[in-house]
């Protein structure tokens, strides 16, 4: 086990500060840190994809656990502090510098399975988890996402239908996955401290529904939220046999999205895949 220096020392030492242009807030708290790692179970020696490491606060809980991370980061200043984290567990850390929306995980990740960690930075988490829950190849190569996120968004992820929170990502997220609130993060825990509450979410795949193309399944539920004030006959009514087939489902085309469930959506991307 490695002798690390204290996180804070590290950020002295390197003169680093969090960048509000990247989204940074960094995490201190290494017993927090150690409880994150642990929430997909046992790592050692098992992929692990980070994407913002930032001074790697996260990156050595994930490395104490035994995990072979792979770290992605933007922000060239904070390289030399991982360079000193790869040095002290020798083998275990890649470190990539990039912009994670650019980069092909799968093949960064050798098309074997990992894990992903991360203490996402604001300004990219819901397009990288739209990304990761996209695709008509299932289940996709990583095998478990746990994400840290600002709580409102967290909320999102596992509402249920029927609250002004339950929308797009919900049913993204949920029609083919497991998604539960794992843990919520204080404001505190942070420097800065964020203006508002953070929590971390983990999702695991699901067997997908057969017969339904998960290109559609977006489509509609971007259609459906992306007017969620209106009756689903108004929002649907740009996708091509929609409200026909909430008819032949005998769901009353005169509900909002926010009262349909994974489930019914599910069976109108069947519906319309199989030609209405």
């Amino acid at each position: 086990m490695a002798d690390l220096p204290p996180l804070r020392d590290v950020i002295a030492r390197h003169g680093l500060s969090a960048s509000k242009a990247l989204g940074q807030n960094f995490l201190f708290d290494e017993q927090l840190l150690d409880r994150i790692a642990a929430i997909p179970g046992d790592l050692a020696g098992k992929q692990v994809l980070e994407v913002g490491p930032g001074p790697g606060g996260l990156t050595r809980a994930l490395l104490r656990a035994g995990a072979r991370v792979t770290a992605i980061e933007m922000d060239t200043r904070c390289l030399p502090a991982l360079a000193e984290l790869g040095e002290a567990f020798p083998g275990q850390l890649t470190v990539v510098q990039g912009d994670a929306l650019r980069i092909d995980h799968a093949e960064l990740m050798g098309g074997e399975p990992f894990a992903v960690l991360s203490n996402l930075p604001y300004n990219v988490g819901t397009a990288l988890f739209v990304r990761w829950l996209g695709g008509e190849a299932w289940p996709p190569l990583w095998t478990s996402l746990t994400l840290m996120f600002q709580q409102e968004v967290a909320q999102r992820i596992v509402a249920q239908p029927g609250g002004s929170v339950y929308g797009r990502l919900a049913v993204l997220a949920q029609w083919r996955s497991v998604a539960k609130l794992a843990m919520k993060v204080h404001r505190s825990a942070f420097t800065p401290p964020p203006k508002v509450m953070s929590a971390i979410v983990h999702v695991e795949p699901a067997a997908m529904p057969e017969g339904v193309s998960a290109r559609l399944l977006e489509r509609l539920t971007e259609a459906a939220f992306g007017q969620r004030r209106k009756m689903l006959r108004q929002s649907l009514k740009g996708v091509p046999g929609a409200v026909e087939g909430l008819e032949s489902l005998g769901i009353d085309p005169q509900r909002r999205a926010e009262t349909v469930t994974v489930e019914e959506f599910v069976m109108l991307a069947r519906v319309l895949g199989n030609g209405g």
